[in-house]
């Protein structure tokens, strides 16, 4: 990837004069089934920017599970950038059904209710536990979406672990939304980047938000390059995380005081629930690098920097951490 980049291709940006981000551009949309898209710095600014696209000033609202992204790790951006009125939905790990969002949709004509505007779907679902959301159940939600005049996002993060974990291809789960997106710097392993894709002239307005969101770049193929390789070489090897998480989660079901059940590990996020999760994460702090949730749960990661004799490593520290 190193070696990629440093012989990509590159020129401005801005002016549509990057061969490799061009490529890249073309490659995601056809990939995700859209007409374009355009290369950002990150997934969060993917979010802000598709929810900038489709809420309008005055009160709309949008509609996403309580534990999602734009909620619990953007800063309070869809408010601010947007003005969203947000309203969660209580999924079962990350993934709610037709019914719930029917429910919370404001009814048509009504003067005094935010007007519901987007309804947002992760996939797969971060604080769920990287859950795939069933290509079955997004037909659902979209179809109630455009019953009721909903515009519909995909924050496609980690789009690709869904892939590779169902079998089933990525436009078939994004190519309904009207934005959709993947993140390259995650599972993928590239070093900055992910890819916004919608229809031609909603992409154009997204440029203009990149522009004021400070997201302009100029010879952004040397980022770009990388996305690429990823794209070309660290796609199917998703399937050794899911392996590794798999291996991480039954082996911590075997020890004392782990509440996890295996089974339910789809992709390569793996959340357990301990006595006390800070005082577990300080513990196994030199060998192991994971994420206190809140007082009781615990998110560890698997990805193409760790490998099976690390994940035997983390369980050896996990197990003496737990006496």
């Amino acid at each position: 990837m190193r070696a990629a980049i440093a012989s990509a291709e590159v020129g401005d940006e801005q002016r549509g004069l990057d061969p490799t981000t061009s490529e890249l551009e073309r490659r995601v949309a056809a990939l995700l089934g859209h007409e374009a898209a355009v290369f950002l710095p990150s997934g969060t600014m993917c979010n802000e920017i598709a929810l900038r696209l489709h809420i309008r000033p005055g009160g709309d609202a949008l509609l996403l599970d309580r534990t999602a992204h734009p909620l619990v790790a953007e800063a309070g951006g869809p408010a601010a950038l947007s003005g969203a009125m947000i309203h969660t939905l209580a999924g079962e790990h990350g993934i709610f059904t037709a019914a719930q969002l029917e429910e919370e949709l404001s009814a048509p004509g009504d003067r005094y209710a935010a007007r519901s505007r987007v309804v947002s779907v992760e996939q797969t679902t971060n604080m769920g536990g990287g859950r795939v959301w069933p290509a079955a159940r997004i037909d659902e939600i979209l179809a109630v979406a455009r019953q009721r005049g909903l515009r519909a996002h995909m924050d496609g993060a980690r789009l690709m672990n869904a892939v590779v974990a169902s079998g089933v291809p990525a436009a078939r789960y994004a190519a309904g939304f009207d934005t959709a997106w993947i993140d390259f710097s995650k599972g993928l392993g590239a070093p900055v980047g992910a890819v916004l894709a919608a229809r031609a002239d909603l992409i154009e307005e997204a440029w203009r938000y990149k522009q004021m969101l400070g997201g302009a770049l100029r010879q952004s193929g040397i980022l770009a390059a990388g996305c690429l390789y990823a794209l070309e070489h660290n796609v199917e090897r998703l399937s050794v995380d899911h392996d590794n998480a798999r291996r991480l989660g039954e082996g911590l079901a075997e020890m004392p005081g782990v509440e996890l059940d295996p089974a339910a590990i789809e992709t390569n996020i793996v959340i357990f629930a301990v006595e006390d999760a800070p005082a577990l994460v300080e513990r196994v702090a030199r060998e192991v690098d994971v994420m206190a949730l809140d007082a009781r749960r615990v998110r560890a990661v698997t990805h193409l920097d760790v490998d099976r004799a690390q994940i035997d490593r983390a369980l050896a520290a996990f197990r003496t951490a737990l006496g």
